[in-house]
């Protein structure tokens, strides 16, 4: 069954289950349970090997030990226990204290994880955690939902880092570019010329970023987004109180220090930025073969490496610093024990999700989706839009918008060239925009799982609001796809990309005036 229709069957099935169910985990694990079982053609027994075979391959594999996600794991807990000091120290509720004086509007707090969000374009994971640990005192205060703080994280954080030479993903896919021009013999670009030059036509990003100012601007809350917003200005809790979020137990368990200043926020939090851009630079070097340059440090970067060591010196910092505080004082096994059950919700999520995908890989899910692109025919003045649509629907089923990367920029290519070498670009350039679409649209991304994360939101809740902006902007980069079919022209089709976003929020919020 693999790289049929019926590899489709665990990614629906789990899409169908968390729309129907809300249960994220059920949801997962189903979708784990039936992948297997397609696999090994409904033998109980080899099925079950599997589940405990992609399980276990996480932590080990054949290769030693995966430290990258070990890394990964081990920064979530260490973020967890760093938001634990930070809250416990007071300084989270002095910086909240302070941004009440200085951000005088809801629309102001608003603005700040906005704009945080662009300006953190190093790396979405880094983007995500950050941005939310920064936020999140302020947009409480003025009772901001989570679920909201989490759409401006996870909706800025790819967006940025995709059209951003300068950061993880930029580079990474610099480099995918420079193999797939040699392989394919395209000596018309150099991969960061063609980068720069994809920049533009990645419609779907832009919709996005502009989205989200205008969200935060006039508060243009649709959906299920209405509803947090709703309750949360009526209540003030900026959490659904029925449902558990990523932080819940922490924030129940912790006595906040009376004597904590700003800074027992801030430094730690400067600490592990600098820490962490100084490891992803470091480790670039030394992975750097030949003359190094920022771009080719954060091409061979290690991000989980480095998320790490920033978050260990991060919370030694804000330990001291802790201790240092006059007052009563929690004990150390106490804030560990905490921060890291605050993270555990997190951590099953994100475990069940790269499991899932081993799943959906092992059943070519992808494979199979990448195949109907050379079937379909097509006015190839439109390639780009189908491109956009298919690589949207392979990132939502598959949750991973780096795999998308690699499986379809090869083959954009290689459909584009057969017609004609000036449309490789834009063929590669709607791939990256598809897949930061679906990207935002599914359950087990994990720029969406970190974003409720450092959000502290429900995951699933998370994903559900924001898939009405996501499919907003997916409608205005279709759009501006469309008339790049019809005109050819980049900066024309991107303007009425915008326009669209424009008018599409325009006519919401107008219908919604005349409802009341």
């Amino acid at each position: 069954m693999e790289g049929t229709i019926y590899s489709l069957v665990p990614a629906v099935l789990m899409l169908i289950l968390v729309l129907l169910t809300r249960r994220i985990l059920l949801s997962l694990g189903t979708g784990i349970i039936v992948g297997a079982l397609l696999i090994h053609e409904f033998d109980v027994v080899k099925s079950l090997q599997q589940i405990w075979f992609v399980f276990r391959d996480i932590f080990y594999s054949s290769n030693g030990w995966n430290l990258g996600n070990i890394y990964l794991l081990v920064f979530l807990l260490l973020l967890g226990i760093m938001t634990v000091i930070m809250t416990a120290s007071g300084g989270s509720k002095a910086f909240g204290d302070w941004a009440i004086e200085k951000v005088k509007t809801r629309r102001g707090a608003q603005l700040v994880p906005a704009s945080l969000g662009v300006l953190i374009f190093i790396d979405d994971y880094f983007n995500s955690l950050a941005v939310g640990q920064v936020s999140r005192p302020l947009t409480d205060r003025y009772k901001i939902s989570r679920a909201k703080l989490a759409y401006f994280i996870d909706s800025t954080s790819a967006p940025i880092t995709v059209v951003t030479p300068i950061s993880s993903w930029g580079a990474y896919i610099i480099g995918t570019l420079g193999s797939i021009f040699a392989a394919s013999e395209i000596t018309e670009f150099q991969p960061l010329e063609a980068f720069v030059r994809m920049i533009p036509l990645n419609m779907y990003a832009f919709a996005a970023l502009l989205l989200v100012f205008l969200v935060a601007l006039y508060n243009f809350d649709i959906g299920a987004m209405r509803t947090h917003e709703t309750r949360a200005k009526q209540t003030g809790h900026v959490v659904d109180p029925l449902k558990k979020t990523m932080s819940a137990d922490m924030e129940a368990h912790t006595r906040i220090n009376e004597n904590g200043r700003m800074k027992h926020l801030l430094i730690p939090i400067v600490i592990l930025v600098i820490s962490t851009v100084g490891m992803m630079l470091f480790t670039g070097y030394q992975a750097t073969e030949g003359s190094a340059t920022l771009l080719t440090m954060f091409e061979n970067t290690n991000v989980n490496l480095s998320l790490f060591v920033g978050g260990l010196l991060a919370v030694a910092v804000a330990f001291v610093f802790y201790y240092l505080l006059k007052g009563e004082k929690q004990s150390g096994l106490h804030v560990i024990k905490e921060g890291s059950l605050s993270m555990m919700p997190a951590i099953y999520i994100l475990i069940l999700a790269w499991m899932i995908g081993s799943i959906i890989e092992l059943i070519d899910t992808g494979g199979y989706l990448a195949t109907l692109v050379e079937q379909f025919s097509l006015n190839v003045n439109y390639l780009s839009l189908l491109l956009f649509v298919l690589a949207g629907f392979m990132a939502l089923a598959t949750g991973t918008s780096w795999g998308t990367f690699g499986i379809m920029l090869p083959i954009a290519a290689q459909v584009a060239i057969v017609y004609d070498v000036e449309l490789v670009l834009p063929a590669m350039a709607a791939v990256l925009a598809g897949s930061v679409f679906g990207d935002h649209c599914s359950p087990i991304s994990d720029t969406s799982i970190l974003s409720s994360t450092g959000a502290g939101s429900n995951h699933l809740d998370h994903v559900i609001t924001q898939l009405p902006y996501a499919f907003i902007s997916a409608l205005a980069a279709g759009i501006g796809y469309f008339v790049y079919g019809l005109t050819g022209g980049v900066i024309i089709s991107l303007a009425i990309t915008l326009i669209s976003v424009i008018v599409i929020v325009l006519v919401l919020m107008w219908q919604e005036k005349v409802a009341k």
